[in-house]
């Protein structure tokens, strides 16, 4: 059964989240300026309580068409907006860590002139349930979502998403590939070829060196992979300690500051008002020792089902297209573009869905 699923922010909701913000104990600032020991004390204090329009935030979520319906024993929450267009293909769209749905807000539109767009909340994440036992791993979660598409009509479909959204598609392609239309990859996940090394590009260099230099931020992973329970009290109770854990990686990982700050808060209440700071951590301990093996060591698994990949200059891993060639045996489609992080379809809407549909007429054509 899939039914209509509408946000409503009762008022005690907000006056309680506001009381949190006010009551907070700040710290005393960094020793050092910017950003290096972690988010400045300034970027958080009061637009959240003050500033931040809940309404406004109530209305763009609820103009994206949202459901949900229990797979494998667990409630999805999921937007589905389907097209006018009678030759559309239907486009699961997957999101992931610190993300949630608001990342594709902006290109649900534009995507239905030529795909239905299904775009679902992962386990523990958004309005989708928090699982209460283990097992929900990238695997599962790729099973569900084959599930969910059947359940809408669309016995095959195409699929793109990044961060935990990759492996998830990448997962799909290798579990059901004959349901798999393309997949459309930002970035795919492998590591460097060792047989590279002696004939290395200037911007293969520059990957692994960035590999490198990436392992001086990965804090965040360490924590939530091994003890997602101990930072889960933090993120649960205090909107400040959440704010403070996503928002350091929105500005390490993107390019430039292209997301307001109205956005960035429009992510922080997915992740607040279903409290599931806890629960999204643990998709690191069900996944990543796997995942994180996949962008650093490498794989022998093969992925045959036709691929697209869009590499954003700040992304990281920045795989070459040697490098993914020996994983990805299908690639149709391979774009650099000129600008763009982590968060591409939240940084650059339009870029993002020029990518999205350059990369399945190549897949499809």
């Amino acid at each position: 059964m899939i039914t209509p699923f509408e946000l409503h922010l009762a008022d005690d909701t907000i006056t309680d989240l506001r009381d949190r913000l006010r009551r907070t104990r700040w710290p005393e600032p960094a020793t050092v300026p910017g950003w290096t020991q972690g988010v400045p004390l300034d970027y958080l204090r009061d637009y959240w309580a003050d500033g931040y329009n809940w309404r406004a935030f109530e209305a763009r979520i609820g103009a994206l068409p949202q459901f949900r319906t229990t797979i494998d024993g667990l409630g999805l929450h999921f937007v589905h907006a389907r097209s006018a267009n009678p030759d559309a293909v239907p486009l699961i769209l997957t999101h992931g860590w610190p993300g949630s749905i608001v990342e594709f807000a902006e290109v649900v539109g534009p995507l239905t002139e030529s795909f239905h767009v299904v775009c679902p909340s992962l386990p523990g994440y958004g309005f989708s349930d928090r699982p209460t036992g283990p097992g929900w791993t990238v695997e599962r979660i790729a099973r569900a979502w084959v599930v969910l598409m059947d359940r809408l009509g669309y016995p095959t479909f195409a699929a793109a998403g990044h961060d935990w959204g990759t492996s998830i598609t990448t997962s799909m392609a290798q579990q059901d590939p004959d349901r798999l239309l393309g997949i459309h990859l930002l970035p795919p996940l492998v590591a460097p070829d060792p047989a590279t090394f002696d004939t290395l590009t200037d911007a293969e260099r520059s990957a692994r060196n960035d590999l490198s230099a990436g392992e001086s931020g990965d804090g965040y992973s360490h924590e939530m992979s091994t003890r997602p329970q101990t930072i889960g009290y933090a993120l649960v109770d205090s909107p400040v300690a959440l704010a403070a854990w996503i928002l350091e990686k929105f500005e390490a990982w993107t390019d430039g500051e292209p997301i307001s700050r109205d956005a960035l808060i429009d992510n922080l209440m997915l992740y607040w008002l279903p409290a599931t700071g806890a629960s999204a951590a643990r998709l690191y301990w069900e996944s990543f020792a796997e995942v994180r093996d996949r962008f650093r060591v490498g794989t022998t698994d093969k992925i045959t089902v036709p691929t697209g990949c869009s590499i954003f200059p700040r992304e990281n891993p920045h795989p070459s297209r040697r490098w993914a060639e020996k994983r990805f045996k299908n690639i149709r489609y391979w774009n650099e573009p000129p600008r763009g992080g982590h968060f591409a379809a939240f940084e650059q809407p339009a870029l993002f869905v020029s990518e999205v549909q350059a990369c399945f007429r190549a897949l499809l054509s």
